[in-house]
């Protein structure tokens, strides 16, 4: 069973996770490089790479994937800064999507090499990790054919919404960025963007779905809990 080095950095603005995040990754790919060029052939030494789970809330921002369309915005860069919205184009998958209060963002750092090169599996396994915890709530998360993250009702017409979005970015098979789970989020900044792309859809919170403020805390603890169990890690604090 393999060790993931748990961070919980509370409430950070968007910018500084990001940087933090791509001196993680940078370092780690010249770590794996190095080990490559001294042994090609010794992958017990390419395998020392350290995996990183990051909890954040962020102050409110926009962030749009590196494939996503700036008419997804709906909102001017002058009300943006009236509001107080940070925003930022970005080198992860999918399209425009919001991170804010009340919401946990997770930014698992790991090399794919140590378990599966795949990242259809990747996406999956970190869709579980919150389809699991929404069970603990009576919620039944589900899948939507062709679309990352995770939904309530997706088959039914009218009543699809999205409650966890996700977008990752991988580099010699190490990740980062993650996933961005609602849990008490003020739903409000998502009228101001089409989330994640998609026209005609909702997007919805725990908040939402069980008629009150869920503990913060009660939920970041399931949420590693169940990290542990898709991934079959442990999860130890630095």
């Amino acid at each position: 069973m393999q060790s993931v080095i748990f961070r919980d950095l509370g409430f950070r603005s968007y910018q500084s996770v990001w940087d933090e995040q791509e001196a993680m990754l940078k370092e780690k790919v010249e770590m794996k490089s190095a080990a490559r060029m001294f042994d090609p052939v010794d992958q017990a030494a390419q395998n020392t790479i350290a995996h990183h789970l990051l909890f954040v809330e962020h102050s409110p921002v926009y962030t749009l994937g590196k494939s996503g369309k700036t008419e997804h915005i709906l909102i001017s860069e002058q009300e943006m800064q009236e509001r107080g919205i940070d925003y930022f184009h970005i080198n992860r998958g999918g399209d425009i999507t919001f991170h804010g209060p009340g919401q946990i963002v997770g930014y698992p750092i790991i090399d794919l090499e140590q378990f599966k090169t795949d990242l259809g599996w990747y996406l999956r396994s970190l869709e579980e990790v919150i389809i699991l915890t929404l069970a603990h709530y009576g919620l039944k998360g589900d899948r939507s054919k062709g679309e990352t993250g995770v939904w309530l009702d997706p088959d039914i017409p009218g009543k699809e919404r999205k409650i966890c979005a996700m977008g990752i970015k991988c580099s010699r098979w190490i990740t980062m960025h993650g996933f961005a789970f609602n849990v008490n989020t003020d739903l409000t900044y998502f009228d101001h963007i089409v989330p994640c792309g998609i026209v005609g859809k909702q997007v919805t919170s725990l908040e939402k779905e069980l008629g009150h403020a869920i503990p913060f805390e009660e939920v970041k603890a399931l949420v590693k809990n169940n990290f542990e169990k898709v991934f079959d890690v442990v999860l130890t604090e630095s």
